[in-house]
């Protein structure tokens, strides 16, 4: 398999990995920790936080290279969505998602809470976004 194939191969495999992953945590793990009463909010978000970040620095770690190599490796409308969608998912937990959770740390706000959720559901459309992307820059 030439660099263009194992490239392309590679931005397919981490986008869709990162989209799967995106989507379980949109689906099921965020609403499961917003249906959390108060009076176990700070166990049962201390636990999610522990248990989840080691996962999102893997993913991003995995897809954000790899969107990036890929486009200059071989460009194409595709990749440049993939790019696009992976920098929006990762720009979205920068600025909404992790702060989002530094705040929920010090206790449950629905405000934020539902905050939280509106950002996940936007970095959820980014991460497929970029798998589609991918799918197509290789077609």
């Amino acid at each position: 398999m030439g660099g263009a194939a194992t490239w392309s191969l590679a931005l397919v495999a981490a986008t869709t990995l990162h989209a799967g992953f995106q989507l379980t945590v949109t689906l099921v793990v965020y609403p499961a920790l917003a249906a959390v009463p108060t009076s176990s909010w700070p166990d049962a978000h201390r636990a999610h936080s522990r248990r989840i970040a080691p996962l999102v620095v893997l993913m991003y770690a995995a897809a954000l290279p790899t969107a990036f190599g890929a486009a200059l490796a071989v460009p194409s409308p595709g990749g440049v969505v993939a790019l696009a969608g992976t920098v929006a998912a990762v720009l979205v937990t920068a600025t909404s998602a992790a702060p989002t959770h530094g705040r929920l740390g010090r206790g449950r706000d629905q405000a934020l809470v539902a905050r939280l959720l509106r950002a996940d559901r936007w970095r959820c459309l980014a991460a497929v976004l970029a798998c589609g992307g991918a799918i197509v820059a290789v077609m």
